[in-house]
């Protein structure tokens, strides 16, 4: 058995005893200068938001804010809230399982509700050969740097366009002949998948519509070199459109169109093998699916 000096044992619980007093020391001299002690947050208590979508990988919720809310994030990305409440948000083709919804209520205190993001069986084909060596040339890039910058500028405009609110409607009519999401592997490597859903008309020139409001964001003025005449509609709270290979666009930059309105003609410019309509959807950095925004063609 170990045996300890008395006087050391007495030393020892001294020192214990004010260790332990720190706090109340610190708690009265903060009472004294006027300042008071920081109480630990409180933890995240959940919470129930009332919303409709499509609550999958590609695609997307709308609800309101209840009243005593004040802000909102989804997976720590803000959500832009709308005067009387009303928001959107959406999830990537890659989401993961879950998402976390998180609002600040009036009185400063964390609300948190956890949303299961169901998986998509994805149209992946895997084929035995390898994969095209290198990358785009520096003579390409030249060329495509400036068309990306003007894209993604086109992307950071804020509108006062509402179509996010409204139930989309098919932009034009035909065979669908390329889905969104569906992609190749090439020996175990996997390329890029397909960003949009493809419409074919079988001719240029067949007009399509607006699939909802929006603000015109970019009207190209000659071909891209791989969307050609690209035509990108702002719906409003981070949600916009483009419109790819058009033969011809009707409407220009900061033209306000509304839904069942005809901006274009379908083509078959930059890179694309026959005419159709490619329509890609963003919200923020997602990449959407447009079939979940959209009742049966006919």
């Amino acid at each position: 058995m170990t045996r300890y000096r008395r006087g050391f044992a007495i030393s020892l619980v001294a020192a214990l005893g004010a260790v332990l007093a720190v706090p109340a020391v610190i708690r009265a001299a903060a009472t004294r200068s006027g300042v008071a002690p920081v109480a630990p947050a409180a933890a995240p208590r959940p919470v129930t938001l009332p919303f409709t979508g499509e609550l999958t990988q590609g695609g997307w919720i709308r609800g309101t804010l209840p009243a005593g809310m004040r802000s909102l994030s989804l997976d720590g990305t803000p959500i832009k809230v709308a005067p009387d409440g009303g928001w959107f948000a959406a999830f990537d083709r890659d989401a993961g399982p879950q998402a976390l919804l998180r609002t600040v209520l009036a009185n400063g205190s964390i609300g948190e509700q956890r949303l299961a993001v169901s998986p998509r069986a994805w149209n992946i084909e895997n084929v035995n050969i390898a994969r095209s060596p290198g990358g785009p040339s520096e003579a390409f890039m030249a060329l495509r740097r400036p068309e990306l910058a003007r894209i993604n500028a086109a992307r950071t405009l804020v509108t006062d366009a509402q179509g996010w609110r409204q139930r989309f409607v098919w932009p034009a009519k035909g065979r669908i002949s390329g889905r969104f999401g569906s992609q190749r592997v090439y020996r175990g490597e996997p390329g890029a998948y397909h960003s949009g859903l493809d419409i074919s008309s079988g001719t240029s020139g067949t007009p399509f519509v607006a699939p909802a409001d929006g603000v015109v964001i970019l009207a190209a003025e000659k071909p891209f070199t791989l969307e050609g005449n690209l035509l990108m509609l702002d719906h409003g709270m981070g949600l916009n459109s483009a419109f790819l290979h058009c033969s011809q666009i009707l409407v220009k930059e900061g033209d306000h169109v509304k839904q069942g309105q005809v901006i274009a003609r379908i083509g078959m410019t930059g890179r694309a093998t026959g005419p159709h309509l490619h329509w890609s959807i963003k919200w923020n950095d997602a990449r959407l699916d447009p079939l979940l925004f959209l009742g049966p063609m006919n």
